[in-house]
């Protein structure tokens, strides 16, 4: 058979090709600053055998949980000839604060800024943390993820898969990389946008014009220093770099997290964009997000910097000292037990938690102890419960006559915190702020309930597991929050109340529960609910391999406290007329989430939490003294 030139060709293609996509490109030399004003060359590391260039940014939540375990790889090759680089390319990252940066997470190689994302460009980098392994030759041989334990919303104890040491491992033994690319999580690296021919309109959206209204109502409660949220969008300035991020989190409906479908309630403390507000962001992003008119500026918006509750009485810490979170791994629940010094019986107008550290306290939950008793959870069918703090809560206002809290004399305050770790190690004391009420005026109170089921199997795979649990209303009261409760496998919640004339009505439905955002559904306006008004709860899981948080789609998953375990919660609160209530301080006292003028949800929160109320008991114990833990 005679080949012609076009014939050799097509069959070196067909041979060469998958060699040259299983080792990726030859990456060319550069020559970028470091913080400190040095300059530091590809080149400079001629002799080393293999290179790992980690693109990283100095807000990205995944790329500071995972600077440890590039420092520790990098100490791990570094005698068997692999040197570690890592460059950041966002624009809004600045030198000072790649120093702090560099400093705070314990960088021990070099971290150098890529001006005009020129490098990242040449290697095609998409997010931090991406990482990509260069051979001797300087040729890609890996691009991809560090590892599995995390990802957007995920946070394993362990690593499944250590996608990058393998890939060191198998090229310093002379194999080829077994899985050469992987899919990266993280953030968005902020490029220099592309000159480009923007739509001419006068009507098109701009940041002074009608942007940044939107953000302060529905982004800057987190998005604001000091705050949970990674980044700051209070200003124009603020979200230059970020703004391909926001518009996937928007295209995902990611953010503002809230999981109701609207057609059921009427929540106070909605903070989903609406549609109008949706495709206003969208086409400002499109037309290159312009700042509009600077006369037409809006200052930022000046948040509370004190108690957004009514001047507190009382403030009570969680302990004496900080306590300190480790930088990586997951941390057991903590609970620390404090005498506020009650001498006599108090009644909470209103209560606000405050994280001390609010990077690593991911919620808060703070309950009562009544004297001469061992710790519970719950008196009679009811929790315990004081207020709570839970990341996104939105403050809200307009309750003049709040229920209160009854909390017998002599009790203790009992904190269980849940800290998560961002890549370094911190340190927090977090508290809690009291307004007291005169027992005279107090009209109603707020009692925690859960229609809860301990007793369930989610088989090995199933994508849509249903678990049900019920709980009737001894008397008639007012529904004012509810709080859905699972764990990682969690997919969705609805709560349906079946009332004594037969009828049905879906009081909440969140199709899309997120373990991340504990979120409490605060009513607008309290329901009133006749007595035997039967609320059923409809949870349903997703066991399956196509859930990117499972920690074992292989395993039956029974109740448990441990976040690999699973919990189904319906919790509810009720408001009922203090005066038909008899209080028998040590056995019968009627516990609540203090819904005050200023922190409807801020107290609801503790709902949010509280969820978590089980979270440390096996089921054997489910709401039983727990005879470890006394005072």
């Amino acid at each position: 058979m005679q080949l012609t030139y076009r014939s050799i060709v097509i069959l070196l293609a067909i041979v060469v090709a998958p060699f040259a996509a299983a080792w990726g490109p030859l990456v060319g030399n550069f020559e970028l600053a470091d913080y400190r004003g040095h300059t530091v060359a590809l080149s400079d590391y001629a002799d080393a055998k293999l290179i790992v260039v980690a693109f990283l940014g100095t807000e990205c939540p995944l790329a500071r949980l995972y600077a440890p375990r590039l420092v520790e790889l990098a100490n791990r090759y570094e005698s068997r000839g692999v040197k570690f680089l890592a460059i950041d390319s966002n624009r809004q990252d600045s030198l000072t604060e790649i120093l702090h940066a560099a400093r705070t997470l314990g960088l021990t190689f070099p971290f150098l800024k890529d001006v005009g994302n020129q490098v990242a460009d040449q290697f095609g980098a998409e997010r931090t943390p991406e990482v990509f392994v260069l051979d001797a030759e300087r040729r890609v041989r890996y691009r991809g993820r560090i590892d599995d334990q995390y990802d957007v919303g995920v946070q394993r104890a362990a690593p499944r898969n250590s996608d990058l040491a393998r890939a060191i491992d198998e090229l310093l033994s002379g194999s080829e990389v077994t899985n050469a690319t992987t899919q990266v999580p993280g953030c968005l690296i902020g490029r220099v946008p592309l000159a480009r021919e923007l739509p001419k309109t006068d009507i098109s959206p701009t940041w002074s014009g009608q942007i940044a209204a939107i953000f302060e109502r529905r982004c800057q409660e987190c998005h604001r220093p000091g705050e949970v949220a990674p980044f700051s969008l209070l200003t124009y300035v603020d979200v230059q770099g970020w703004e391909e991020t926001i518009r996937e989190v928007l295209e995902q409906r990611r953010m503002p997290p809230w999981g109701a479908d609207p057609k059921f309630g009427d929540f106070i403390n909605d903070n989903r964009l609406t549609e109008d507000e949706r495709s206003q962001i969208i086409a400002w992003l499109d037309a290159g997000a312009p700042a509009g008119d600077p006369a037409l500026t809006r200052p930022p918006a000046e948040f509370p910097q004190g108690w957004h509750i009514p001047k507190p009485d009382q403030i009570v810490f969680m302990s004496s000292r900080p306590f300190e979170i480790p930088a990586e791994g997951v941390v057991a629940y903590q609970w620390f037990y404090v005498d506020p010094g009650f001498r006599e019986e108090k009644w909470l107008r209103a209560t606000e938690c405050r994280p001390g550290n609010p990077r690593v306290v991911h919620h808060i939950t703070v309950y009562f102890k009544p004297p001469g008793r061992h710790w519970e959870l719950k008196l009679g069918d009811r929790i315990n419960l004081v207020g709570g703090y839970t990341p996104g809560q939105r403050p809200a206002r307009g309750i003049e006559e709040p229920p209160c809290i009854f909390v017998p004399a002599g009790s203790q305050l009992v904190f269980e915190i849940h800290y998560t770790p961002v890549g370094m190690v911190e340190f927090d004391r977090s508290c809690i702020a009291l307004t007291f009420a005169d027992r005279a005026i107090v009209k109603e109170q707020l009692h925690y309930v859960l229609a809860a089921n301990t007793e369930f199997a989610i088989p090995p795979g199933a994508t849509e597991h249903v678990v049900e649990s019920w709980y009737t209303l001894p008397e008639e009261g007012k529904l004012v929050f509810l709080n859905p409760h699972m764990h990682l496998r969690g997919k969705s919640f609805r709560y349906e109340a079946s009332y004594p004339n037969g009828k049905t009505e879906t009081l909440l439905n969140v199709p899309r529960y997120d373990f991340n955002w504990q979120s409490v559904y605060v009513l607008r306006e309290p329901k009133r609910l006749p007595t035997g008004t039967k609320i059923h709860c409809v949870a349903r899981f997703d066991n399956s391999a196509e859930n990117p948080a499972n920690p074992d789609p292989t395993a039956t998953v029974r109740w448990g406290d441990q976040t690999w375990e699973e919990m189904m919660i319906g919790a509810l609160a009720f408001a009922t007329p203090v005066q038909a209530l008899p209080f028998v301080p040590t056995h019968s006292a009627w516990i609540d989430a203090p819904i005050a003028r200023y922190a409807v949800v801020g107290l609801a929160a503790a709902g949010a939490i509280v969820t978590l109320v089980v979270l440390r008991r096996r089921r054997r114990r489910y709401f039983q003294l727990d005879r470890a833990r006394v005072a």
